[in-house]
């Protein structure tokens, strides 16, 4: 089995240490392709303000990012920050939206899907709204992990159901940074190629959640969108994360604080030992 790791050397934008690709929607879909047409194993991150400060206090989830197929800018800070290092090119990549372009491209109609986040229910009501609207999609099965670690036999039910359907891409949307340490633990013990985490993309799509419009988007407000959708789950993320985040990109900018680059663990391991 190939390491998943990252396979894509491209330009990245240095966020608070964290890599982020300096991409596209369209490039993420291409790499995403290019992955399953090779066959090769991976996991895709969308890395936004809350999870790049997430990875500021956790070493783990910081080289969880390092080890991404591909860290996609989401949020417009994100991308604000390469542009301002040079990375004008580099566009937004919304979850969302990176879900319909995979599944519902029709040269992609070879490869199968699995959905796999939201409370009971959801990902069955995502997969036949999914079906609906692209009825050459083949999503061969759904689950509903519980929002506490799995135990012992859920695990091992999930990687059988897994191991049976064998889907080409698994669909994470168990939110940030819960998602990006599931596709990390579990994409070695799967038989699937490609593990994107795309976060709210479950509610969006089933319309739990209203999606924002695309001048609020493009003005960076996206977030105070969702949080007068959701004030008692997301205050913190949105009223103290965002804030710091902020403060912190002030920092690296004005070049009062510097952050090195989180570097995956296959290239410290075989990094010349110094003496």
């Amino acid at each position: 089995m190939q390491n998943p790791v990252q396979e894509y050397t491209g330009a990245m934008a240095n966020v608070l240490g964290i890599g982020v690709h300096a991409v596209d929607i369209e490039e993420s879909v291409a790499r995403a392709r290019l992955a399953l047409e090779r066959g090769s194993k991976g996991y895709i991150c969308l890395a936004g303000a809350h999870g790049i400060m997430e990875a500021r206090h956790d070493p783990e989830l910081r080289r969880i990012f390092a080890e991404a197929l591909l860290s996609a800018p989401d949020g417009m800070p994100t991308v604000w920050m390469g542009h301002l290092q040079g990375f004008t090119h580099m566009r937004r990549v919304f979850g969302p939206d990176l879900m319909l372009e995979i599944i519902g491209r029709k040269e992609l109609a070879g490869y199968t899907h699995f959905l796999c986040g939201g409370s009971p229910g959801v990902a069955e009501h995502l997969r036949a709204e999914m079906l609906r609207r692209f009825p050459w999609v083949s999503i061969v099965g759904t689950c509903a992990p519980p929002f506490r670690p799995m135990l012992a036999e859920e695990e091992r039910a999930f990687v059988e159901q897994i191991q049976r359907l064998k889907p080409d891409v698994i669909w994470v949307g168990l939110s940030t940074p819960k998602q990006e340490r599931f596709m990390s633990r579990y994409l070695p013990m799967l038989e699937t190629k490609l593990m994107v985490g795309v976060g709210a993309a479950f509610l969006y799509h089933t319309g739990a959640i209203q999606d924002s419009p695309a001048w609020v988007k493009q003005a960076g407000m996206q977030w105070l969108h969702r949080l007068l959708q959701e004030p008692s789950r997301l205050w913190r993320r949105y009223l103290v994360n965002v804030p710091l985040f902020l403060l912190h990109v002030g920092l690296q900018l004005a070049g009062l604080r510097r952050y090195s680059l989180t570097r995956p663990r296959s290239e410290v391991s075989s990094s010349p030992v110094e003496t």
